[in-house]
């Protein structure tokens, strides 16, 4: 070796050495123990890290080196950290079972590193058990840079973390164990007496009766939004009473960090008054959109720019169910802070419809044999006898398991004829007796729905008319993708699930029971999530990013982690399977999670016989993607 060789590779030695050493290393220490929280009035064990609940702000600059200890000092209970969003190696994912990683033992200390491949707005919380429900959650962000901003659209004077979360006096764990006892346990708002005799009112009686005979006929309750209810909705662990504040100086421009955080919950967000410019999805920059509301699903996130010009704003994070608020505020710190918070009156509640089954468009009265079926081409239940439908419980599924269900051919005369004496008030939408003497909130909200216009879908959100709400269709990435090419294969991701265990799947088997997905290293592949259920999935991948196939160009298509899939729908994405390990993908509901709604998916160098993806045949066009923007529509 020639003496000009050796000095060569001593001198790039150095100069690598010397770059690592450049990158700075930030550390944190989070210590996993239980404290007592007092926030309805009842003192409750639950979760801490290092002391608070929830868990404390992480912040890093990209290209940082992180290196988080973190010990767990719970007595009886593993324990972990998931970095939700974050491109890292397997190891670090912090999923038990995955990628050699067998949690956190109590008593002990695990060592998350890692170089921060990227900036925004992301969240950690525990994958284990139910601990992320019972406190173990904490916001991240990661700053470009020298916190430098991407565009010029995204300065902002002031920066805020605007983490929604639910909190409930029952622990996860009796949470999951009465769901497994009924799915409705924690149903509480099912139509009353008056909201019947209203669509005998409007529809008539036959078409009435024939609706909700249906309904009755598969155990559903169109008021099934939500399958935990008696949730105080927080912000940045507050209440609404704590009323958590922002300081703004006029002519500011602040920035919102706003995490769904919660476990079971999407809310509708809104800030009376004021215009909210979108800039951020899932921690990805995206194109300025403006607009007056969005819904975010659990484990989203969206960054906002505001621009407040008067005094006094109430942030208002309103839940999917319409059964609470969490509120906070932004306030001009030279002005006096004499506003106390007002809880909003709750907009009317949606009701499901067979349109969320995936039969068509029409809510009341429909004639089924007139469904259009092409929309559920892939389950044909026109012979099944309607006596072994109420063996399908579905009543929790938020009406959307039957998103392929072909009831053309469904004897309705048999439905009619059946013993409406054991329908359990069924037929009646659940009508509720007890539910008209409930608490002051759940009267305001029936006093405000006996004045309007029944609302119908699950995307609904009762926008105002003229104001515009957030849709998947309005991302565009900022930078153009990377990676535009077309997918050469298609992974097909079937969410169902049965109320009477109380079980979700993935292509028909829970977690337990399921073969890992395997997909080809460096292969473009297309994910087709096809919702067979009743209720909408946030479907998170860990590891890496999916592009949405959201009727934007390859190019334009946003980077998200987490997809919603509402009920009875489709969504697609790309994704170019460029990191190697064994990646969890699941929906992010915590109960559908731990009640099976999960699998492995394996990045690896393997041959086409071993893949669970098959390869497309024929490409779409643009054209034939444009209109997939409307299936991915918030309202």
């Amino acid at each position: 070796m020639s003496i000009q060789f050796k000095q060569s590779l001593i001198l790039g030695a150095c100069l690598m050495s010397s770059s690592w050493s450049f990158a700075a290393v930030k550390e944190y220490q989070l210590v996993i123990d239980e404290s007592p929280v007092n926030l309805t009035g009842k003192s409750l064990k639950r979760i801490s890290v290092n002391g608070q609940f929830p868990a404390p702000l992480l912040e890093f600059e990209e290209g940082d080196d992180a290196v988080i200890r973190v010990k767990n000092n719970l007595k009886k209970q593993d324990s972990s950290i998931h970095w939700h969003g974050l491109l890292l190696p397997g190891l670090m994912d912090g999923v038990p079972g995955f990628n050699g990683f067998n949690g956190i033992q109590p008593k002990s200390e695990f060592v998350y590193k890692f170089k921060v491949r990227q900036s925004g707005t992301y969240w950690y919380h525990a994958h284990s058990k139910g601990q992320e429900q019972d406190g173990l959650y904490g916001a991240l962000v990661i700053y470009p840079k020298d916190k430098k901003p991407l565009a010029q659209h995204e300065k902002a004077e002031r920066d805020y973390v605007v983490m929604l979360s639910d909190f409930h006096e029952q622990s996860s764990e009796q949470i999951q164990k009465n769901l497994k006892i009924s799915a409705e346990y924690y149903q509480n708002q099912r139509e009353t007496v008056a909201d019947v005799w209203k669509q005998v009112q409007r529809d008539g009686l036959k078409a009435a009766w024939q609706d909700r005979s249906m309904w009755n006929q598969m155990r559903m309750l169109k008021t099934d939004l939500s399958d935990v209810t008696g949730y105080t909705f927080l912000i940045n662990g507050k209440t609404p009473e704590q009323n958590w504040t922002g300081m703004f100086k006029p002519n500011e421009k602040v920035r919102l960090r706003f995490i769904n955080a919660s476990a079971m919950s999407f809310f509708d967000i809104r800030i009376p008054h004021l215009k909210m410019t979108v800039v951020s999805a899932d921690g990805q920059p995206v194109k300025p959109v403006p607009v007056d509301e969005f819904r975010i699903g659990t484990a989203e996130t969206y960054d906002v720019i505001v621009e407040p010009k008067a005094g006094h704003y109430q942030i208002e994070a309103e839940s999917i169910d319409r059964s609470g608020y969490a509120i906070g505020t932004l306030h001009n710190e030279l002005t006096p802070m004499a506003q106390s918070i007002h809880m909003p009156a709750p907009r009317p509640r949606s009701l499901l419809t067979m349109e969320d089954m995936g039969h068509g468009s029409e809510h009341s009265g429909m004639d089924h044999s007139q469904m259009n079926h092409e929309t559920m081409p892939e389950m044909d239940h026109s012979k099944m006898n309607p006596e072994a439908m109420p063996e399908m419980d579905h009543s929790k599924m938020n009406h959307e398991t039957m998103s392929e269900m072909d009831h053309s051919k469904m004897n309705h005369a048999a439905m009619a004829g059946m013993d409406h004496s054991k329908m359990n008030h069924e037929t009646m939408s659940e009508m509720d007796h007890t539910q008209m003497g409930r608490a002051q909130q759940n009267t305001t909200a029936s006093s405000v729905q006996k004045t309007v216009t029944p609302v119908y879908g699950w995307a609904n959100a009762s926008t105002p008319k003229g104001d515009k709400a957030l849709q998947y269709s309005d991302l565009k990435s900022l930078a153009p993708q990377k990676d535009s090419r077309e997918a050469t294969s298609e992974l097909v991701i079937r969410l169902g699930g049965t109320m009477e265990r109380y079980l979700w799947t993935i292509n028909g088997k829970k977690f337990s029971d399921a073969e890992p997905l395997k997909v080809k290293y460096g292969e473009r592949i297309r994910i087709k999530f096809i919702n067979d259920s009743m209720m909408a999935h946030p479907m998170h991948l860990h590891g890496m990013f999916m592009q949405l196939e959201n009727g934007q160009a390859a190019v334009d298509m946003p980077n998200k982690h987490t997809l919603i899939v509402p009920p009875g729908k489709t969504v697609t994405a790309l994704l170019t399977a460029d990191e190697l390990g064994e990646w969890a993908i699941h929906c992010h509901l915590l109960y559908h999670m731990s009640s099976g709604m999960m699998n492995k998916l394996i990045v690896a160098n393997v041959s086409d016989s071993q893949v669970s993806t098959t390869p497309i045949q024929e490409q779409k066009t643009a054209a034939q993607a444009e209109p997939k923007g409307d299936e991915h529509a918030h309202h």
